[in-house]
Order: structure tokens, then sequence, then C-alpha cells
């Protein structure tokens, strides 16, 4: 009696299913649930995109940014953004050196491969407009001299959506620049008995410091590339297309997605493939990534917003309207 043989994959992706698995598990030794979060955090770096974490205070944004950045081993650094934050005290600034007679470029805290920006909201346009350039082209320029920035280079942001006091809204050429914008809730009741339960145990000790680092620069340049080549069919593409399309010509929306955004969602989709063992992409991937790719770039009209309309519920149901490829 003949057996099908397994389909075996074009490309390994036993190393990068192992690495994914340990960082899921060094987070998780601080960190009850939020397992979607860490997921597309994991699919934002595999796919070299800057991720927008938003919700409400105390549910571990931060924490669980910082707890993922701990798990590659590459330079960090964290800032906190203030109303009376200048652009100089992110990109770094000339200054004159006694000794030479001549300026010298300070390197601001932008030069690193993870930055966290925490509460990117709180930050002035003046501020927010010195992230354009590294984030999009990631490199500096200052006094007319560019400086590159080192690869990799990834953004991971934080925002409270209910606090509005002190704070300014996004651009939408800032927010089209996050390949994922994740929202986040209360944990489930289960889920906070564990967080308690967690904290007992530890008696407090929550330290970062119990994360060991997992990915090297070499091995995430490595797992980029893989993921780059995960097959995406035509039919898929098309896919994709369609539904970035909807956004653009939708009664509900008064702006859609760009083409960046379609490239977003191919991208996070072959990362989510990748994840999965998977050598190719398919609808359930497409329609998992989509909702995170679109709901910040959409801009509902105002009559839509009245209604009490979220971006999120259009996305979805233009989802529903387009058949799924088969």
């Amino acid at each position: 009696m003949l057996h099908a043989e397994t389909p075996q994959n074009r490309i390994d992706l036993s190393e990068l299913n192992h690495s994914v698995q340990q960082i899921r598990m060094e987070v998780g030794k601080l960190i009850v649930g939020q397992q979607e979060m860490i997921d597309l955090l994991i699919a934002g770096i595999l796919s070299d995109g800057h991720v927008l974490i938003e919700g409400v205070p105390g549910i571990a944004k931060t924490l669980t940014a910082k707890l993922i950045a701990r798990t590659l081993s590459v330079s960090f650094n964290r800032i906190q953004f203030t109303p009376d934050l200048m652009p100089s005290d992110i990109i770094g600034t000339s200054v004159f050196n006694l000794q030479t007679s001549m300026f010298e470029f300070k390197p601001g805290p932008i030069f690193a491969n993870i930055v966290l920006i925490d509460e990117i909201n709180r930050a002035p346009a003046k501020t927010q407009a010195a992230l354009f350039e590294c984030m999009q082209e990631k490199q500096i320029t200052v006094d007319g001299i560019t400086y590159p920035l080192s690869e990799p280079f990834m953004v991971l942001a934080t925002q409270n959506p209910v606090e509005q006091e002190g704070t300014y809204r996004l651009p939408e050429a800032q927010l089209d620049r996050f390949m994922f914008k994740i929202c986040i809730t209360y944990p489930k009741p289960e889920e906070e008995v564990e967080i308690l339960r967690t904290y007992h145990l530890k008696q407090g000790n929550f330290s970062a410091t119990q994360i060991q680092p997992v990915l090297t620069v070499e091995q995430i340049t490595k797992y980029r590339s893989l993921v780059q080549k995960v097959l995406a069919a035509d039919k898929l593409i098309e896919y994709i297309a369609a539904i970035v399309n909807k956004t653009r010509n939708n009664r509900s929306l008064f702006l859609g997605a760009s083409p960046r955004a379609s490239i977003a969602i191919l991208n996070g989709a072959k990362a989510i493939a990748a994840m999965d063992g998977r050598d190719f992409i398919t609808p359930d991937d497409v329609k998992r990534v989509a909702p995170v790719v679109l709901g910040h770039r959409i801009m509902l009209t105002p009559e839509k917003e009245m209604e009490g309309i979220t971006p999120l519920q259009v996305v979805q149901q233009i989802l529903d309207s387009i058949d799924i490829p088969r």
C-alpha cells in the first residue's frame, strides 16, 4: 500500500520556527497572555517593519516591547516622548569641539537597532517629524550630512487612546510608516488570575534581566531573507490588491490605503506563514494581518465617525465582501 508523502517546504524554516518558539518562551516568563501581540511583534521583526502598540495604561505594552527587544542581541534605546522634547533630543546634534575647533555630530538615542518610543503621541508635530526620515529611509540628515542607521533598525512605539490632554495626534504620514498597529485590551479574567498568581510566586520580582537573548543580528538578517522567499501565488496577490482597492472605493471612508499598505500585508502574511512553518501564504494569513495593517491607514467619513463606526469594523466588512481565493 502506497502512502502519500508529506509535502516538503522549498526552504528550510526549522531554525526560524525554533527561534520563534524560544522568543515566545522567554517573553512568556513575565508576560501572561497577549499571544497575538507577541506574534505580531515577532512578525514585524521578521518582515522589517515598525510597530505601533495602542492600549490603556497598565496592560504591559511597554514591558512587552522591552522584553521582545531583550530577546535580540542588538542595541536598544528607550525614548520617553514628552511635550517639551526637541528633534535634537532624538536624532542628535552638532557640538563644537574646542580641541579641534570643529563641530562634531553627537548621535542621539535613535541610533540603535531597536528603539522603543513610549507614548509617541505626547510629543508635538515638530518632534514627531524627526522620525519620518529614519523610519522610511533608515538614515538621519543633520547639517547637510547623512548618517545611515545600523541594520536591523526597528521602531516600537506605544500610545494611550484614552487620555487626550497633553497629546498630539499622529499625522497620517507618520502612521503610514508603521507596518502594524496593534490594539490591545484588558486581559481575560482567567489571564488576570494567572497574572496575579505569577506576580505572587515571583514576589514582585519582574526584572527584565530574566530574559535571555535568542537572535543575533546575523540570524535576523538570515530570517528576513527566508521570509522574503515565502511563496505568494498570483491569486493571493490579486486578493491583497482587491482588499486594498476596496478601501479606496468605500463610502464609509474618506481616505483609503496606499500601495505601501499592500506591500505591508504581503510581507506580514509571509512572516506569519514562515512562523507557522509554511513556505507559502494562505488567505487566512492575509486576513490575519489585514486589520493591523489597514486599521490605522484609513480615515472614516465624518458621518460614519458620528455613527460610532470604527476603522476595524470597515476593514472587516471589506474582508467579508471579497471572495476568498481557492
